[in-house]
């Protein structure tokens, strides 16, 4: 087989993923390219052929994408900041809307010298590793329970450690639990949550329901079982006057904000994702 054009195999791959029922066809097919190329997506015209090995290759990708098996977990990576962590099955994959959240923690942190920040159910570590990344003098503590997602967050770690970033301090741990985290009571300077929150009864893309796993998914009937759990711990480790930033599900609404309240926060503030969605909430220790 002599090399092949890149943009056919590239329409023939979002046609096929397209007809699957794929949300994003075209994306994941020119991600999936540049994967086997290994170049940025953006500097795929640079490559107009395929060599016959990459054509096969590229093609069983496709395929397998087809079968609605996760694009990262294809890849090996997802983004969060500046930064590609390493995810496949057993821990949850980061989403894009969980960048706002990581940007809203880094605004708050423009003003604070060697902050102390805490990530629960960290899950690969992407929130923690992508705030030690952008903020070298931060201390950053990361909480997961799952062993299987502890794994990949120690891989995370070990693996931006060695890129030069300060290491974070892992812990395996139940972020409800009274004494998770207890030496760092009342001094923590900024704590970022993206937990289990999805409503039991919710119905998921393929990609989800089989792939992402349950206990980093479900919270419950309505899905707030955790953030309910968790928020007598959030309020032990932040310092007052410190700020929480805490992911939901897009059925929640105001609810989280709620609970905010009632537990004496104040500044709770309701954020929206990029499609106008709710999708996380900031409030400050009181």
């Amino acid at each position: 087989m002599s090399r092949l054009p890149l943009r056919p195999e590239i329409q023939a791959a979002a046609e096929r993923l397209a007809d699957t029922g794929v949300p994003s066809p075209r994306a994941d097919a020119e991600q999936l390219a540049a994967h086997v190329l290994e170049v940025e997506r953006s500097r795929l015209l640079l490559a107009p052929l395929l060599e016959p090995e990459q054509v096969e290759r590229y093609r069983a990708l496709v395929e397998q994408r087809a079968r609605r098996i996760p694009l990262q977990h294809l890849t090996g990576t997802a983004p969060m900041g500046r930064i590609d962590l390493a995810v496949g099955p057993g821990v949850f994959v980061p989403r894009p809307e969980t960048e706002l959240l990581f940007a809203w923690a880094l605004a708050h942190l423009e003003s604070v010298h060697a902050p102390l920040v805490v990530d629960l159910c960290t899950g690969s570590g992407a929130l923690a590793l992508a705030i030690a990344n952008a903020r070298p003098d931060a201390a950053v503590h990361a909480v997961e329970l799952d062993p299987a997602a502890l794994t990949w967050a120690r891989r995370n770690a070990d693996a931006r450690a060695a890129a030069g970033d300060t290491p974070i301090t892992l812990y395996a741990g139940d972020v409800t639990a009274a004494d998770t985290l207890a030496e760092l009571n009342g001094r923590v300077d900024l704590l970022v949550a993206n937990p289990p929150y999805v409503p039991a009864a919710a119905e998921l893309d393929p990609e989800v329901a089989e792939h992402d796993p349950p206990q980093a998914l479900f919270g419950g009937a309505d899905g707030l079982d955790v953030i309910r759990a968790m928020l007598p711990s959030i309020t032990r480790l932040l310092r007052a006057g410190a700020p929480a930033g805490v992911e939901h599900d897009d059925s929640h609404g105001a609810q989280v904000a709620r609970l905010f309240t009632a537990a004496g926060y104040t500044a709770t503030t309701e954020h929206r994702d990029l499609a106008d969605r709710p999708r996380f909430v900031t409030a400050t220790r009181g």
